[in-house]
Formats: structure tokens, sequence, C-alpha cells
């Protein structure tokens, strides 16, 4: 059943099922249990036993801790308390005061977050849900929904990562890079100068940016997404009160009259300046003899330093909640630990849906979904101009179905070097670029991605409404960048692939606003 068109099976039940039926944690667990017996070939003794070993393995993984999992985990819990906390301090209600002076309409809240998204680009874990704590109380003041700003997350998040150098996602990509040189023998670029290089030739990523900043400018939108925004216009209401919102404080805290800006902004600052000076700690600790930039990000453990971060980030916000009880007598010192139970309890169901999302993942592995689908990909026999668009569709058909971009890199980077080496060598840095450009869109599209389940975490949104309204997004992001990889494997051109997105872009979205005005003059 391993590495065969079985092993399909479990992800897309689970990603029809979630589509379907909307429940997150029953879609998961079905896909979950349909590993455990493909992989015990119908033996449910063994397969109970499969299943206990994936889940222990989230815990302990080689005898000892999985401490990357762990440290995962607890940096979401100390968020949430954070989140709490800095509500009840009144930090959230005086941001968004504050930012309703300065962001005058919905344009401008969407923009915001989206420089947020772009600037915060060490990690994508710490991007996704640090954005979120500073964009959501401009957002939800301007009517902006959940769900576009989750999209707006999403979209700057891995995307942004995947192209940056110095970032723990450029760090693991030049390693693979630096492997897939050496086995071809290829000598006049190093991996670093080859990452630089293939920066342009990552269209996903040029395209879905665009999208979000013309989206955002012209205020233009379709799908569900639509739907999401004009309710959250009509109401106020930024999500659906009737969902289950992860990361969200539904209970009423009492909340300081004496709230200051700083009071969210000095936790999220202490909290970005801990998280990236102790990434360069560890990356220093673990690097011997003289160390570079590259050498530091790459050696860094970035779980542990977000939970450092977040322990930083979380004094901070206790030291500015007694300013408040002592000082200005506005709130109870009782509510702190009112503020720990809250912020707790708000970030559970993220974490069950994440904890369901690596069970899923383990077993995906096991049972070799991704090296099935790279091989399909090495197996094709075509014309090689057609190889960056193949690898590049192939690539986000593997990430959807797996759920990880990382694992998606592993497998079709040295897979994309193989093929080249036997084609044509001069497309090699454009495959490459192509499938690090897939895995990240199909990483965006999945439903069971942990980059999807935290982005709809950080924006406190509805997780399979942020999957449903995102798709067609990317989809339609997707389709321009094939389109442009397809133009550079015919001509040869970087440029001419760059040009191809920007003319479909500027066409795709004179026929949305002139759908978008129809709409507006029929209503």
């Amino acid at each position: 059943m391993e590495n065969s068109i079985l092993s399909l099976i479990p992800p897309i039940l689970a990603i029809v099922m979630v589509i379907i039926t909307k429940r997150v944690l029953l879609s998961l667990g079905s896909g979950i249990i349909v590993s455990a017996l493909l992989l015990s070939k119908g033996n449910i003794l063994e397969g109970a036993d499969i299943l206990w070993s994936a889940v222990k393995g989230i815990f302990i993984e080689d005898g000892a801790l999985n401490t990357w999992n762990l440290y995962i985990l607890l940096f979401l819990f100390l968020l949430g308390i954070i989140t709490a906390l800095i509500n009840i301090c009144g930090g959230s209600r005086a941001f968004g005061e504050w930012a309703m002076t300065k962001v005058k309409n919905r344009a401008g809240a969407q923009i915001l977050a989206a420089v947020f998204g772009i600037i915060i680009f060490i990690d994508d874990y710490f991007n996704a849900l640090a954005v979120g704590q500073v964009a959501r109380p401009i957002t939800d003041r301007h009517r902006v929904s959940r769900a576009k700003l989750a999209y707006i997350i999403d979209s700057t998040s891995a995307p942004v990562c995947v192209v940056s150098p110095i970032s723990s996602w450029g760090a693991f990509i030049i390693g693979i890079i630096g492997t897939v040189l050496t086995t071809h023998q290829v000598t006049d670029i190093s991996a670093f100068t080859a990452f630089l290089k293939m920066i342009p030739m990552n269209l996903y990523v040029w395209t879905t940016l665009s999208m979000v900043f013309i989206i955002a400018w012209l205020n233009i939108d379709f799908g569900s997404m639509k739907v999401h925004e004009e309710r959250t216009i009509a109401t106020g209401i930024p999500y659906d009160p009737n969902k289950t919102i992860q990361g969200e404080i539904k209970e009423e805290l009492p909340i300081s009259e004496n709230g200051k800006v700083g009071d969210l902004l000095w936790p999220i600052i202490a909290l970005f300046a801990g998280t990236l000076a102790a990434i360069i700690w560890s990356g220093l600790s673990a690097t011997e003899g003289k160390a570079t930039v590259m050498d530091i990000f790459g050696n860094a453990d970035v779980s542990e330093a977000l939970v450092i971060g977040g322990l930083i980030g979380l004094f901070v916000t206790i030291g500015l909640f007694f300013r408040q009880s002592l000082k200005y007598r506005s709130i109870e010192k009782s509510l702190l630990f009112t503020g720990f139970r809250v912020g707790i309890k708000s970030m559970m169901p993220a974490v069950l849906i994440l904890l369901f999302a690596w069970a899923i993942i383990t077993l995906i592995d096991e049972l070799g979904t991704g090296l099935y689908l790279g091989s399909l990909v090495e197996k094709s026999q075509l014309n090689p101009a057609f190889l960056p668009v193949i690898l590049f569709i192939g690539a986000a058909c593997m990430a959807f179905a797996t759920g990880t971009s990382w694992g998606s890199f592993g497998i079709l980077l040295p897979i994309a070097g193989q093929i080249v080496s036997v084609t044509d060598m001069a497309l090699l840095l454009p495959a490459l670029a192509a499938v690090l450009a897939g895995a990240v869109m199909g990483d965006h599209c999945s439903p069971i991605s942990d980059t999807t389940i935290l982005s709809s975490t950080g924006a406190a949104c509805n997780h399979m409404d942020h999957v449903m309204t995102q798709l067609p997004y990317a989809l339609v992001s997707g389709l321009i960048t094939a389109i442009g990889y397809l133009v550079i494997g015919i001509s040869d051109s970087t440029i001419l692939g760059l040009i191809t997105i920007i003319i479909l872009l500027i066409i795709m979205f004179v026929l949305l606003r002139k759908n978008n005005n129809i709409a507006e003059k029929t209503g």
C-alpha cells in the first residue's frame, strides 16, 4: 500500500470531508484512521498500534521529548495568555482607537496588515500569529472580515519566507539546493547565489503578493470572501458567531479604562525582539567557528526561540498588568489568573487541529504519499520546455495532499535536479524555483497545513471559513503562475514570465472590476 496510488486515499478523504462537512477534527480523524488501516493492511489491532505510535511521536521522538512540537504548542498557549492580558489591560481597545485616527479606511487597514506580514519574515509560524495580534484591532474597527485578515496573513507568511535568505525557510532551502548542485557537479554557482537568482523566478510569490495589495486597494472580492466582507460591512461583526473561532477570546473580560497603545505594542515588540535574539543566540551556539548569517539562521532552533520570545513577551505583559492593577487600580489582581485561564482556553481549538494535522502528516509520510507523487513527476516524459509548469503543478499537488511545503521541498527539489540533469541543465534554476512556488501554493490551499491552521488562529477566524475563502484566490494565483512558468519554459526568459503574470493580473482585475460595477448597478 506504501508508495502507491492507495497512499492518496487518506489525504483526499480528509480534504474532501473537511470541505463537505466543515468539521475539521472529524475529517482529519477519519483520514488518520484510514491511514493506520492502510499501513496495517486492515489489521485493526496493528492499526491501533500504528495510530498510537503516530500520536506518541508528536510528543516523544527517538526516546526523547519532541521539543519542536512541544515548543510550538507552548508558544500557542503563551500567545493566548498574552492576548487575554493585553485585552484586560485595555491595550487592544486603545490600539484600535488610535488606529482609527491614523488608518482612515478599509483599504488602509488591509494594506497595513500586508505590510506587517512582509516585515515579519523571520519565520512563518511567528509571522502568522504575531501579525494577527497587531492587525486584528485595526481590521476589526474598519469592518474587514477575519477571513480576509487570515487570507492576508497566509499570503504574506510562507510566500515571503520562501524568498527570504535570512529566515528559517531560506536556510533550509539553501541547504537542499547545495546538495542538488553537488550531486550534479554544478560548480560555477554557489547554493546561496542560486537561491538569490531564483527569487524573481518564484512567480507564485509575486502573483500572490500582487493580488493581496490590488484586492485591498481596489476593494474587489469574489467567491465566498465577498459574502464574508459584505456581512462584516453590514453588521460590524467580522466573523460568523455561530462557528468555532480559533484563537478568539469569547469570554467577556473586564477591560481597563486606562489602557494605552503601549499596552499592546510593548508586549509584541518584546515578543519579536526576544524571538529574534533567541534565534541569533541559538544559531551561534550551534555553529562551530566563524558563523555567517546563513549559518546562524540555518542552525537555530526556531521553536525554542519562539518559546523564549513568548516568555519575554509574557513577562512584559504581566508587568504592564500590574502597572494597571497597582498604579491605576483599574483592574483586580485576581484577573491575572483569569487571563491565564481564558488565554489557554482560547487556543485549545487551534491546538487540537494542529495535533490532528501532525498525526495525519506523520501517517501520510509513512504511506509514502509524497514519494508516490514525486515519482509521477519524475516519470513524466514530456518536452523539457514543459518541465517548470509540470514541477509547479506536481509540487502544488504534493503539498496540498501532504500539508507540508518543507516535505515537498525535500522530496521534489532533488527529483527536479535529476530530471533536469538528463534533459536540459539550463532549466535547473527555473525548475527548482517552480518546485518552491508549487509547494507554497499547495500548502497555501491545504486545510491540513499547519501554516493554514496558524493563519486562521492568528486572525481568530474559523478554520474552514479561511480555507474556503482563500482557495479561489490561491487557485487564480496558481493559474496565472502556471501560465508564467509555461512562458519561462518555452522562452527561457524569466523577464517574459514576469511580464506574463503582470499582464494576466491586469486583465483579471479589469474583468473583476467590470463585473463588480455591473453587480452594483443591478443590485
